[in-house]
C-alpha cells in the first residue's frame, strides 16, 4: 500500500529546482566567458603548431617561465616562514593593534600595481632604506632576482596571511588547550595540533599567493625589468614582435600554470577528503 505523504516528500526532490536552474544559467555567463577566452587563444595557437613549437623550444622563453615559477616558489617559502607565525598571532590574539596590522597586510589588495612597484622600488633601490645597507653586503635588488621576489612578495602577502589566519581561527581553541594541559608547549601544540588541522588552508593560501606572485607585472618591472619574468617577456615580445609571438608565449604560460594548478587542486581535494574521514 502506497504512502501518499512519503511520495509527496520525495516528489519535491524530483521536481526541477527553478532557483538552481536560474542560478546555473546566470553563473554560466562567467564560465562561458572564461571558456571562450581560452578557446580563442588555443585555436589560434593550434592553427600554427610549427611556430608554437619554435617558441616553446626558445631557451629565453623556457628560462623566463622557469624564473617566474622559481621566484613564485621563493615567495611561498618566505610566506611559510614569516607569514605563518603572523597569521597565528592574528588568529589567537585580540589586541587593538590587530586591526592596524591587518590593514597594513591588506594594502596591496587596493593599491594600483604601479603604486605597489614604486613603494617596493623606493624601499629596495640602491639608495633605499633597506636597499642601501643590503647592497653593502652584496645583495642587490635592482634588475636582479631579489627585486623580483620582493615585488611578488609584497603583492601576494594578503592572500597567504588572510587565508591561513582563517584556517587557524577555525581550529577550536579548546583542542589546542587540551594538548597544552597534557604537557605540550604552545609551540608544540601549534606544530602537532594547529598545523595539521589547518593544512588545507595553508595549502590554499600557498596556491593563491603563488598564483598572485607569478601573475605580477607592473610592480616587478618597476624594480627589475631584467631578468625578464614571463609577463615582462610577453610585454616585450608584444611591443617588438607583435601579437603572434606574444600570444604564443602567453599560451605556453597558460598550459604550464593550468597543469600546476590542476595537480595542486587535486591534492587539495584529496587532503580535504582525508580531513573529512579523520
Amino acid at each position: 500500500m502506497s504512502n501518499p505523504g512519503r511520495e509527496s516528500f520525495w516528489s519535491r526532490f524530483r521536481r526541477p529546482d527553478s532557483t538552481l536552474i536560474a542560478f546555473s544559467l546566470i553563473g554560466s555567463t562567467l564560465v562561458i566567458f572564461s571558456f571562450l577566452a581560452l578557446a580563442t587563444i588555443t585555436l589560434t595557437q593550434l592553427a600554427d603548431l610549427t611556430f608554437l613549437v619554435r617558441v616553446a623550444t626558445d631557451s629565453r622563453v623556457i628560462n623566463s617561465i622557469a624564473l617566474t615559477f622559481g621566484a613564485g616558489l621563493a615567495v611561498v617559502f618566505i610566506l611559510l616562514l614569516f607569514g605563518t607565525p603572523l597569521a597565528y598571532v592574528l588568529a589567537r590574539t585580540h589586541s587593538r593593534i590587530n586591526s592596524l596590522v591587518e590593514a597594513l597586510i591588506d594594502i596591496p589588495l587596493v593599491l594600483p600595481h604601479t603604486v605597489a612597484g614604486i613603494m617596493v622600488y623606493l624601499l629596495f633601490m640602491q639608495r633605499g632604506l633597506l636597499g642601501a645597507p643590503l647592497k653593502d653586503i652584496g645583495i642587490v635588488f635592482e634588475d636582479a632576482l631579489p627585486g623580483i621576489v620582493m615585488a611578488m612578495l609584497f603583492v601576494s602577502m594578503p592572500f597567504y596571511v588572510n587565508t591561513v589566519r582563517e584556517g587557524f581561527q577555525k581550529v577550536p581553541l579548546h583542542i589546542e588547550n587540551v594538548a597544552r594541559t597534557l604537557g605540550a608547549t604552545r609551540f608544540k601544540a601549534f606544530v602537532l595540533v594547529v598545523i595539521p588541522l589547518s593544512a588545507r588552508h595553508i595549502l590554499n593560501g600557498s596556491v593563491l599567493a603563488w598564483g598572485r606572485a607569478i601573475s605580477e607585472f607592473a610592480a616587478v618591472i618597476m624594480i627589475a625589468y631584467y631578468p625578464m619574468i614571463v609577463s615582462t617577456l610577453i610585454y616585450y615580445r608584444f611591443t617588438t614582435g607583435g601579437l603572434k609571438e606574444s600570444s604564443a608565449i602567453a599560451f605556453l604560460m597558460i598550459i604550464a600554470s593550468f597543469s600546476v594548478f590542476l595537480v595542486i587542486r587535486i591534492a587539495t581535494r584529496y587532503l580535504g577528503s582525508y580531513d573529512d574521514r579523520v
